[in-house]
Order: C-alpha cells, then sequence, then structure tokens
C-alpha cells in the first residue's frame, strides 16, 4: 500500500493513478494530521509526501516521520511537478525498498547461516570428543552417534564445510 499526503486539489486523482500505475492500493491524505493517522492505522511501503506540508509543519512532519516504520519516504513537490514525475519517483522508492528488503534479508540469512555452522561445528567435535573417551557405555555411545549423524546431516543441509 502506499500513503499519498497532499493538500493538492489533484491528491484524489494522484492516489487514482498511482494505484493504477503501481496496483498497490493507494490512500490519500489532505494533511499531516490525517496522514499520521493512516500511518497509526497500517502499514506502507511508500508515504509520497508533499514537500509544501514538510516545510510548513515541522512539529507534525517530525511526528509523522517518526511513524513510517519500513515505509520508504518519497518527498516531492506537487507545485512543481507532474504526474509523470510523481509516477517516476514512486516507481523508483518501491524498486529501492524491495532490493533493501532483499539485501537485508539475505544478509539475515547469512548471520544465521554462519552462527549455525559455528554451533555444528562445536556440537560435531564434542561428539569425536566424547566418543574418544574410554569406557563409554555402549547406550551412551549410541547416542552419541545419532547427534553426531543429525548434526552432520544439518551441516549438509546448511552447505557448510
Amino acid at each position: 500500500m502506499i500513503l499519498l499526503i497532499t493538500p493538492s486539489a489533484r491528491g484524489q486523482e494522484c492516489a487514482a493513478t498511482l494505484k493504477d500505475s503501481t496496483g498497490n492500493e493507494t490512500h490519500w491524505a489532505e494533511n499531516l494530521q490525517q496522514g499520521v493517522a493512516r500511518l497509526r492505522e497500517q502499514a506502507y511501503l511508500a508515504v509520497v509526501i508533499d514537500q509544501f506540508l514538510i516545510e510548513n509543519e515541522p512539529a507534525e512532519s517530525d511526528q509523522m516521520l517518526q511513524l513510517l516504520g519500513t515505509a520508504f519516504p518519497v518527498y516531492l513537490s506537487f507545485a512543481v511537478s507532474g504526474m509523470e514525475r510523481l509516477l517516476r519517483e514512486v516507481r523508483s522508492a518501491l524498486h529501492r525498498r524491495k532490493r533493501e528488503e532483499t539485501q537485508a534479508r539475505r544478509s539475515v540469512e547469512q548471520q544465521i547461516r554462519s552462527e549455525m555452522s559455528e554451533s555444528l561445528t562445536a556440537m560435531l567435535l564434542s561428539c569425536d570428543l566424547a566418543m574418544a573417551v574410554p569406557g563409554v557405555p555402549d547406550p551412551a555411545a549410541e547416542k552419541i552417534r545419532i547427534i553426531d549423524t543429525l548434526a552432520r546431516d544439518m551441516c549438509q543441509r546448511l552447505g557448510a564445510e
């Protein structure tokens, strides 16, 4: 979803065009107070903010910026920008947001994979050391082998060495 915040008389038209062009539901707020209320109600992919409002209502602007969450802000002067520029800026913002989400997801995945690999390596080493202890009872040795097999299977699934 996209949130469009502008007092422009063309606000409703802009919201409809954004929806048609991007395929994302688009809500229109005529002022920052309405924008803040909408941001409290739900999350948005992008928030298009009329620069006029940012410059003329700094207190409300700060409050609104705190509520953006993961929404990508797009600042645009509706007084001098046409529909084409609006569409281009929003498409670009949605593309950047998607790219950043993908990068963040990969980073988290890599971090988890690394942490899991370290833990599995420690488990395998502990299994080897436990099996090297003289006189390990057969039932305990069997449990250690099962843990070793499971850890090796997890390593293989993670693609770890």
